[in-house]
């Protein structure tokens, strides 16, 4: 199997200031018995088969798009069959090539290779988990238990006593996270004054209407600013996030000094109508009498 220096599958020797295979790369190698080798660093050229390939694949893919007139979808499944269409007909010139290769192909192990990575963490203070050097939120209701993680190819699922609890998108790149304000609002509440420090705080900021109130909120509250906004996002958790949008789209439009308390009085459910039940004629309490004595049969 050749590949070039890429870090999912090498990384460096500190000592040496070479490369060498990573362990879990270097399982995969050994469950499907294959040798790996590597191309040269800064010469892609060496493998341009697969660079061309993967080029000209990327060209068709837009291609199509631009012949569909959008590239909107209404589910990841939606687009993998786009693309799977598009890599099947690019295919069909080397089907034949394909069936012949096929019969110097060796079976495939019994045992397939696990679909996830399993990792048993705990939850810490701000209803946060680190999972392969990302930091993901859990509900708040898990902060100082221990929970389980599969970690996939692109989502995570969390675990608590067997019981799947939450499922999320996974991160890919260095340093980054995926923070739901949800998870995090509760015990964020309590403590208001803290999201001036929070190290996630632009996830915090779920619309650009709330990026906008907060800095409204900031311009004529001062400190007091942090305390009123936190309140105003917990109130879109524990409602509905796009009523709380509106009623900010419309008080920023206005131009008033609002506060969370404005925001709850206007962004409050109608009071929801009580249908008046009309009975005919007068109602016969008797049958219920004789029916507990044994009366009716």
């Amino acid at each position: 199997m050749r590949t070039d220096n890429l870090s999912a599958a090498t990384h460096e020797l500190r000592d040496s200031r070479g490369r060498t295979l990573n362990a879990r790369y270097e399982a995969v190698l050994a469950h499907y018995g294959v040798e790996s080798t590597r191309t040269n660093p800064r010469s892609s050229h060496e493998n341009g088969v697969v660079e061309q390939a993967h080029r000209r694949l990327k060209n068709a893919i837009a291609q199509a798009l631009i012949l569909r007139g959008s590239r909107d979808f209404g589910s990841e499944v939606e687009y993998a069959a786009f693309v799977r269409r598009v890599v099947d007909r690019r295919n069909r010139v080397v089907d034949f090539k394909l069936k012949l290769e096929r019969h110097h192909l060796q079976a495939l192990p019994e045992a397939p290779i696990p679909e996830y990575v399993s990792y048993r963490v705990s939850v810490r203070k701000w209803s946060t988990i680190r999972v392969a050097n990302r930091t993901y939120s859990v509900p708040s209701r898990l902060i100082g238990m221990v929970v389980d993680v599969r970690l996939h190819s692109d989502h995570n699922e969390v675990y608590y006593r067997s019981h799947l609890v939450e499922r999320m998108e996974r991160v890919h790149g260095t340093g980054e996270a995926q923070i739901d304000y949800h998870h995090i609002i509760g015990s964020l509440v309590r403590k208001p004054g803290a999201f001036a420090r929070y190290r996630f705080r632009e996830s915090m900021l779920p619309t650009q209407t709330f990026r906008l109130a907060y800095d409204a909120l900031r311009g004529w509250r001062g400190e007091r600013a942090d305390v009123e906004y936190v309140r105003i996002l917990h109130l879109a958790a524990t409602t509905m996030e796009s009523e709380v949008d509106g009623v900010l789209g419309t008080l920023l439009e206005s131009g008033l000094n609002f506060d969370y308390a404005m925001v709850r009085r206007m962004s409050a459910p109608a009071a929801p109508p009580v249908p008046e039940l009309k009975l005919a004629g007068s109602v016969d309490l008797g049958v219920d009498d004789r029916l507990l004595v044994g009366g009716v049969r």
